[in-house]
């Protein structure tokens, strides 16, 4: 081992993450087969040739960031560290330096599966498919608020992975390049059949963003409509420019005090304000 990867000679006491403010750790080496790898932590495939490339570099430059552990009877637990491990084990390292969490900072087991997906996560991108997972994970370990918050994701933009989690392989494989992630989950919402779901993406490929739209939503109230019926009420749907509001008493009476200190009828008042509310967000 020391042979292949340069020891490490300064590490840091404490060091903060995305999933908890302070974590104190010790340098120690110990055999590489006493570290265990969750299934769970496997939020994302590793990359062979980005292992390759990692493994020459350690060799070249030494191991500049060891994995970080959390001892668990006569195993380590591992944390983060999940390509660095399989860049060691591709250079046949015996035994190799890890981070041991110390015990005042070490987590509960289910807690501590979650901060290793999440550290994963913050590591390295990962795909939609891969994120639409470790979403799915993370809200069944710790809660979809809370995962949300670990990911430094909205509310709404997690949802929207964790809807996606449920779609089937064969429809995910088509995203982004035939249809998007959004419209891949409402497209398997509306159609179960994957077969089918797939034939209707790659129909829609082509299509400009508001036609999609368009087109699922005619789909939804007819699913059994041929394609072609399908695209051509879509193209056909035209946003009324005339738009019908309903006030309630206080808010008709607030226009009313307003279009009176504007000097401007109710209904132009109306039609400012939505128009420029509109124009503030780009439309």
């Amino acid at each position: 081992m020391a042979k292949k990867v340069k020891q490490i000679t300064k590490v840091r006491a404490v060091r903060k993450t995305r999933y908890a403010s302070k974590v104190s750790y010790r340098l120690k080496e110990i055999p590489i087969k006493q570290i265990q790898v969750w299934k769970e932590a496997q939020a994302r495939k590793l990359d062979p040739e980005g292992i390759s490339e990692l493994a020459k570099s350690i060799k070249t430059e030494g191991l500049q960031n060891p994995p970080m552990v959390q001892k668990e009877g006569n195993v380590y637990l591992l944390m983060s560290g999940q390509r660095r491990l399989a860049a060691l084990k591709r250079l046949g390292a015996k035994k190799i330096p890890v981070l041991v969490l110390t015990r005042k900072t070490e987590y509960e087991i289910p807690d501590a599966k979650a901060a290793s997906v999440i550290e994963n996560i913050h590591r390295k991108n990962m795909n939609v498919k891969e994120m639409a997972d470790a979403c799915a994970f993370l809200a069944e370990k710790m809660g979809k608020s809370k995962a949300a918050k670990s990911l430094g994701l909205s509310m709404l933009t997690f949802k929207k992975y964790y809807g996606f989690a449920g779609v089937p392989d064969k429809l995910k494989e088509l995203v982004p390049k035939t249809i998007s992630r959004d419209n891949a989950t409402k497209l398997h919402q509306i159609i179960p059949d994957v077969s089918k779901a797939v034939k209707i993406a790659q129909q829609i490929s082509e299509l400009d963003p508001r036609t999609k739209k368009r087109y699922l939503k005619v789909l939804a109230y007819s699913p059994n409509m041929s394609h072609q019926k399908i695209l051509k009420k879509a193209r056909s749907l035209v946003i009324p420019q005339n738009v019908l509001l309903r006030l309630s008493k206080r808010k008709s009476r607030g226009l009313g005090v307003q279009s009176r200190r504007q000097d401007l009828p109710p209904n132009e008042l109306a039609n400012k304000i939505v128009s420029d509310w509109l124009e503030r967000r780009g439309y």
